[in-house]
């Protein structure tokens, strides 16, 4: 990936009725998402408007515009900060020389990249192919002539030249495919709930830090890097609690504001892991300047996804480069930290556990040494606050918290006085 030749871009944004810093924010975002996805950008063009062109999307003397700034930047690519339908694509092409490229065909290039797993592979193909659809009729000239690049990057050339049966049989084929993964993964969940593991997922906007605390606070190794969407496929691994009480964290694809509707269905199978949480760490990029938008977006996309009601931790990454206009606005439970200091990671541990404790009930009881098995089960599967030997009954007394509806809850019950 590293040193691909990098393609070069010109980006084009219409400003609605938005104030300017919002647009702006909207526009250093496709600004990433484009070096993200290997792409360098050589000149940016923008307008006003009330609404956007039905026809072209910026009007006829900004088409004029884009035109000599084609000329003089030769660009690979121009690419349109919004969902262009199939019409303005085609019209937009008569005028053009380079590929005419919207966000949502961007996004879906760098999950195309970034997709590690089988499931992930065929999301991304499903999405793309469900996108590329409508957009087939007048796409002909252009398809032909795809060398590569950004854009093109998953189902390939000669699928998209197909005819829309080939794409509409493989399109039912994906489904199938994924819903056997979906069912397989139900069978995994339902022996990890008979296990009754605390489960928590870490969610948050795309770049909020959110592998670098995975890796940090779980036995794991995930990808991490500065980069939109480094993560894509789910990754689930033990965290050990400052007890000793061991949680299974998941690490989550990055949310980002309008995410294509497409992804949005596509990605759905891979956040149920999300829905079975019982706790969700929600990472906030304290340093970005649009934090709070960030917020909001993903407090939105778990509305979308029926997560809303989950119990929250705010998680106020980077703290160590916050932003002067820092304001915590999370009506949840929160911390600050910085992902990479081991003490804020202590800390955070710490207001782990006693939020899972929350969920949990308190027990004390006297086990015979005898019993190493139910020990050993209580060390491992609750929270242990006391533990201590008394010789002359031979006897452990311990005191501590355990899930309610967890197997051990019986042997509990058996030695409890």
């Amino acid at each position: 990936m590293k040193n691909e030749v990098k393609e070069k871009v010109i980006l084009v944004g219409c400003q609605l009725e938005e104030d300017d810093l919002r647009f702006q924010y909207g526009l250093d975002e496709l600004e990433e998402l484009t070096e993200t996805a290997q792409g360098q950008v050589m000149a940016i063009l923008t307008q006003k408007r009330d609404r956007v062109h039905p026809g072209t999307y910026i009007g006829k003397g900004k088409v004029e515009e884009l035109v000599l700034l084609e000329e003089q930047f030769e660009p690979d690519i121009i690419i349109f900060n919004d969902e262009l339908s199939p019409s303005q694509i085609r019209n937009l092409s008569k005028d053009l020389n380079a590929r005419v490229i919207d966000r949502t065909q961007l996004i879906l290039d760098i999950f195309a990249g970034r997709a590690r797993s089988r499931e992930g592979k065929l999301q991304v193909e499903l999405a793309q192919l469900q996108y590329l659809l409508p957009r087939l009729i007048g796409q002909g000239a252009s398809l032909s002539r795809l060398g590569g690049g950004i854009g093109t990057r998953g189902p390939g050339e000669t699928k998209l030249e197909s005819d829309r049966r080939h794409i509409h049989r493989r399109i039912d084929d994906i489904k199938k495919q994924l819903q056997i993964i979906v069912e397989h993964r139900e069978r995994y969940r339902e022996r990890r709930k008979r296990n009754k593991a605390f489960q928590i997922a870490l969610v948050g906007y795309t770049n909020a830090g959110k592998s670098t605390l995975f890796n940090r606070i779980s036995l794991a190794d995930s990808y991490e890097e500065n980069q939109l969407f480094a993560t894509l496929d789910p990754m689930t691994r033990k965290m050990p609690l400052p007890s000793g009480y061991l949680t299974l964290l998941t690490d989550t694809v990055g949310f980002i504001q309008d995410l294509p509707t497409t992804l949005v269905a596509a990605f759905r199978s891979t956040l149920e892991e999300v829905r079975e949480a019982d706790l969700l760490l929600h990472v906030v990029d304290s340093s970005n300047p649009d934090y709070s938008q960030h917020e909001k977006t993903v407090q939105s996309l778990l509305q979308d996804l029926d997560m809303f009601g989950l119990p929250q931790l705010t998680v106020y990454n980077k703290k160590d480069v916050m932003h002067h206009d820092f304001v915590p606005s999370s009506e949840w439970d929160r911390i600050m930290i910085s992902a990479l200091n081991e003490h804020d990671r202590g800390q955070l541990l710490l207001k782990i556990e006693e939020i899972v404790k929350k969920h949990m009930t308190s027990y004390h009881v006297f086990i015979p040494a005898s019993e190493g098995k139910v020990l050993s089960q209580l060390k491992n599967e609750t929270i242990l606050k006391k533990l201590q030997f008394i010789e002359e009954n031979q006897v452990y007394e311990l005191k501590g918290y355990h899930l309610e509806d967890h197997p051990i809850a019986g042997s509990i019950k058996k030695f409890q006085r």
